[in-house]
């Protein structure tokens, strides 16, 4: 009795992969072990890097606070510490916001802190 062997579900899962690494360079994306090995260590990078850009947005959020708040002569620290101390619930993406494209709202809250 022959072997029975299901090509059109191996077929189907090669192509999957294969469709997926369709615009990476080289062997990546037309030979098989080559392509999936590509592919899976992206999907690695993927999943770091959703967590870092988290680190890397609130780094810069808070090097925009603080260029903001030095021209009102305060640093970083003091002004979140000051807006703490007065229950002034605005986070670091609204405040960066403010510092970079409404200044004149930034100094308003500044003032209040000072």
């Amino acid at each position: 009795m022959s072997r029975s062997v299901n090509h059109v579900a191996s077929r189907a899962r090669r192509k999957k992969i294969l469709k997926r690494t369709r615009g990476y360079f080289g062997k990546r994306k037309n030979v098989w072990t080559v392509a999936v090995n590509s592919w899976e260590k992206g999907q690695q990078y993927a999943y770091r890097d959703r967590k870092a850009k988290k680190r890397n947005f609130r780094s810069l959020w808070i090097t925009r606070i603080n260029a903001g708040a030095r021209e009102y002569g305060m640093s970083y620290s003091v002004l979140m510490g000051s807006l703490a101390k007065k229950n002034v619930a605005l986070n670091r993406k609204a405040l960066a916001d403010l510092a970079m494209n409404n200044p004149e709202a930034f100094k308003a809250i500044v003032d209040l802190v000072k």
